[in-house]
């Protein structure tokens, strides 16, 4: 056996470990929305992934437009969104494979406990929307492109308010995710809209309470899919599907299930089984 000297074999060590370590790291990158993130749950879900695959999941969390635009620049190998038609759009052009819805849970309107609008107990988010606009009391809109956003978009639009043209001091759109959003909320005392989830991991609540929840049309589904590697030739295929399946497949939904906050379930899987051989 042929001995190399000390100083060859030295270098030889120091110009393959950084090779060795990047093949044992195993992680993918998810764009996911703000509320998926500071509502608690991936502090709870990822470390549960990692254990059973040995992947680690880096999230960058953004609205959900926001997110899927770093899908379509192949900066992620899998988003996990909140916004059903834009995440048919991202399937339909090609630029994610397939959509697989993996859970749900819902919107409510958090308002003032004064509640200057008076639509607390309300179960008609469009009745709502119609008070506070007629009253022009304080709401805090996102404005972000987010999931959240979206929808909140629809509900006015729903509840025949033209924002265009009764948009005042009263609206503030401050363009952040829905945590500063919710800051924002405190501090102003105003309305907003906001996943429920988020809502109940917050602790700067103010003086603000749910006052709008239970309209069906509050339901808020979630989605994720795989960035397109015939796209991006980058996108880690394998690890990327590995999670996809685990999120969707029994102990996913089981750790999603299982994350409470003070023994209240915030979001509920409701993945669609995957047949043998579709």
């Amino acid at each position: 056996m042929v001995k190399l000297p000390r100083i060859l074999s030295a270098i030889l060590f120091l110009a393959l470990a950084p090779l060795q370590a990047g093949a044992q790291e195993k992680f993918i990158t998810v764009a996911s929305t703000t509320s998926t993130d500071q509502s608690g749950l991936f502090g709870f879900l990822l470390p549960a992934f990692k254990r059973d695959s040995g992947i680690d999941v880096r999230v960058v969390a953004l609205g959900t437009g926001q997110a899927l635009d770093v899908g379509r620049r192949g900066d992620a190998d899998v988003v996990f969104v909140h916004d059903k038609p834009a995440e048919e759009k991202f399937v339909a052009e090609g630029a994610g494979v397939k959509r697989n819805q993996v859970m749900y849970n819902d919107f409510v309107i958090v308002g003032p406990k004064a509640d200057p609008a008076k639509v607390t107990g309300l179960k008609d988010v469009t009745m709502a929307l119609q008070r506070i606009a007629g009253s022009k009391a304080p709401f805090v809109s996102r404005g972000d492109r987010s999931g959240t956003h979206s929808a909140e978009l629809r509900y006015w639009k729903a509840a025949g308010v033209d924002l265009d043209a009764v948009k005042g001091p009263w609206y503030r759109d401050i363009g952040q995710g829905m945590g500063p959003a919710l800051n924002t909320a405190a501090a102003m005392n105003a309305y907003i809209l906001s996943d429920r989830a988020t809502w109940l991991n917050f602790k700067n609540r103010g003086d603000l309470e749910i006052v709008v929840q239970g309209d069906e049309r509050l339901f808020n589904q979630y989605g994720v899919i795989l960035v397109n590697p015939a796209r991006h030739p980058t996108v880690k295929q394998a690890l990327g599907q590995a999670f996809i399946d685990w999120l969707i497949g029994p102990a996913g939904r089981k750790t999603i299930a299982d994350y409470k906050i003070n023994g209240q379930q915030l979001f509920f899987p409701n993945a669609v089984p995957v047949r043998a051989g579709s």
